[in-house]
């Protein structure tokens, strides 16, 4: 075997153990993840975990960074076609309703920001999260609008994975609110 296969072989181990973290972490949450439990359910050796990551916390810092990178793209290529704010506002009502939907991403994303409190590295890592939404909103509405707009769609991200969120006339109504057609 080539030293190139070899090394895809590992890269392709280390980005299972990350992908079965993040299961490991939607069903048991931060305080149930352990390197024995990703290992088990990854169906590798458990030295496997401790090769790839120093110690749990590296583990779950890579966990959350996949995390992060996934749900940002997702809304970046949901407002990739839009050329006016008003797209950019439908673009938005589109992502929160067939985007958004799915319950282990919540719990996902709550462990996180949960985590990310008592961890100052990892709270660096959610701001940078919220700053790339921030960015790609900021094509569309001025810099203090951007911020609004993401703080909502966190507000409404959160609301609709613990209750029944707003529907989409009360979504869009809050869009125009926020960033009014000039």
């Amino acid at each position: 075997m080539s030293a190139g296969a070899g090394r895809r072989s590992e890269g392709s181990r280390r980005d299972l153990l990350i992908d079965i973290a993040l299961d490991v972490i939607a069903e048991h949450g931060v305080a149930g993840t352990t390197h024995r439990r990703v290992a088990a359910a990854a169906g590798v050796p458990l030295g496997s975990t401790t090769y790839y990551f120093a110690d749990l916390g590296d583990l779950l810092r890579a966990a959350f960074g996949r995390l992060a990178d996934q749900v940002s793209e997702r809304f970046e290529a949901r407002l990739a076609p839009a050329r006016t704010p008003g797209e950019a506002r439908d673009a938005i009502v589109d992502y929160l309703r067939y985007d958004l939907s799915d319950e282990r991403e919540a719990a996902l994303s709550y462990e996180f920001y949960a985590y990310a409190v008592r961890h100052p590295e990892v709270r660096s890592m959610v701001a940078a999260w919220f700053g790339r939404s921030q960015i790609a909103l900021e094509r569309f509405f001025p810099p203090a609008t951007a911020r609004l707009i993401d703080t909502m769609i966190e507000g409404l991200c959160t609301y609709r994975g613990l209750a029944s969120g707003p529907d989409e006339a009360e979504i869009r109504r809050a869009l125009e609110l926020l960033s009014p057609e000039r």
